[in-house]
């Protein structure tokens, strides 16, 4: 649906570009990875996009310095121009912000995964870490949005994920007229959960969500908890789909993220995917599982071994005739338990190995997107069994390029499950017993079958697309005028 064109300062931690430096020493800009990114060539297209981010290296920092009007203008995949302002955060405040609130205490609070008999603890350094990290790079977000907004007041602000659950407070105290979208990727949960943090933190980060007009998650379920929370956290009322606080009312949608269709159709013929598709054929195994995660905990990668370990031992048929490929990017590896978790990961497959008698695990820790890719088009079977996940991509980008009628099977627990479902074998993300019966069902199921699952979920995929999901935003957007006494 054709929609007039209309000016997006689209706000996340991350942004769209990485800088860094060529052979000569110049700097350069090479196309960001993520979800953010590919929706931001739907936008971009189609309006005036202003992108907010930090700058996360010194060549990120560099630019930033170096841009004389605050705002540089980049181009996106598909040609359109977009500007770009990169926010050089005080180091110190960066590192509270966003190596002991952001990650690890709000995404291990939001996937369930702190152990509240040990850590976390909430001593004076996690509140200094809040007072003059989180909450001041938060100011330093507001106070650029609110440059913007000055510029030209009607535009629509969007801010995205868990780093910024303080920014819109501060914008809309500052200005009451604006239109304020935040975008959660994450899982929600409720009222017992947020318990881990003090009652003014957790009250905080409902109230700065509440501050925009509009919320948005990947599920019904991460919606329908956030509403729950807000209610028991803030005394929020409850009015259909919406939350009235502070004499305002906000919209809550669920609308999932997806990929980009085309863009996974042309990667299949790119060079180094070809390549990279043709290494692994030389020594693949007759029948090959597959996970492609971060190396993150939440991402459940031990109990997925443990899970192909009990396959080969309760089913031994598959023994020399299946391997796991497993393809890790090292994340957040600055962060004690993201460290200790990638090594507890090399440690384990190591065993499974050992005990095995053979490579039955080709653990690879890497950045490379390419592989990956090829892979998809390789697996008979797409792991994923993430412990919570707010969506997981790779359960949709595998099935698309995917050329062996591989079948997905898929957590309970992430955001993807709601949509996919019909067409997974589902799981319980803590059953080990569940998923080694799951993986040893997919590798058995009659070739109809498969065949059947993967063109269900490919035609999921492509009927519901980035473009769907940026245009369904839009679409609630339109639909909310800031004017309007809330």
């Amino acid at each position: 649906m054709a929609r007039d064109r209309r000016r997006l300062i689209v706000v996340s931690n991350r942004g769209p570009v990485v800088h860094g430096r060529d052979s000569a020493g110049r700097l350069v800009s090479r196309r960001g990875g993520g979800g953010l990114v590919t929706a931001l060539d739907s936008l971009a297209a189609r309006h005036d996009v202003t992108w907010i981010a930090s700058a996360m290296s010194d060549d990120d920092r560099a630019v930033a310095s170096a841009a004389t009007d605050v705002t540089v203008q980049e181009v996106s995949r598909s040609g359109s121009q977009f500007g770009l302002r990169l926010l050089a955060h005080d180091r110190e405040a960066f590192h509270g912000y966003y190596n002991v609130v952001a990650n690890p205490m709000l995404w291990f609070i939001q996937h369930q995964l702190w152990d509240p008999a040990r850590p976390p603890v909430v001593d004076e350094q996690f509140r200094e870490a809040w007072d003059h990290g989180y909450a001041a790079v938060n100011r330093g977000f507001a106070d650029a949005v609110l440059t913007e907004l000055e510029r030209d007041p009607d535009a629509t602000v969007f801010f995205h994920d868990y780093h910024l659950y303080l920014a819109p407070g501060i914008v809309r105290e500052r200005c009451p007229e604006a239109l304020l979208a935040h975008f959660v990727h994450i899982p929600w949960v409720g009222a017992d959960g947020w318990s881990v943090l003090p009652n003014p933190l957790r009250r905080a980060v409902h109230a700065g969500l509440l501050a925009c007009d509009l919320v948005g998650f990947h599920t019904e379920r991460w919606r329908r908890t956030f509403v729950d929370a807000a209610a028991a956290i803030l005394g929020a009322e409850r009015a259909g789909g919406a939350i009235v606080y502070a004499g305002r009312r906000t919209e809550t949608v669920a609308r999932p993220i997806s990929v980009d269709a085309a863009e996974f159709d042309a990667l299949t013929q790119d060079e180094t995917v070809l390549a990279r598709q043709a290494e692994l054929r030389r020594c693949r195994p007759e029948q090959l599982i597959l996970r492609v995660d971060r190396t993150d905990p939440s991402k459940n990668i031990l109990r997925g071994l443990r899970a192909f370990e009990l396959l080969l031992e309760r089913h031994p048929e598959h023994r020399g005739r299946v391997t796991m490929l497993a393809l890790l990017d090292p994340s957040r590896q600055e962060i004690a338990e993201y460290a200790d978790y990638t090594a507890e990961i090399e440690q384990l497959a190591a065993e499974v190995n050992e005990r095995a008698g053979a490579a039955v695990v080709d653990l690879r820790i890497a950045d490379d997107f390419p592989l990956s890719v090829a892979a998809y088009k390789e697996y008979d079977v797409l792991f994923v069994n993430a412990s919570f996940d707010g969506l997981n991509l790779v359960a949709k980008e595998g099935p698309l390029v995917n050329e062996r009628d591989g079948v997905l099977v898929l957590s309970e627990n992430a955001g993807a499950a709601e949509e996919l479902s019909p067409w997974a074998l589902m799981v319980s993300p803590l059953d080990v017993g569940e998923q080694a019966e799951a993986l040893h069902l997919a590798l058995e199921l009659p070739a109809e079958d498969r065949r059947a699952r993967l063109h269900g979920l490919r035609g999921q995929v492509r009927g519901h697309d980035v473009a769907h999901w940026v245009d369904d935003l839009l679409s609630d957007l339109d639909g909310i005028s800031p004017l309007v006494p809330r």
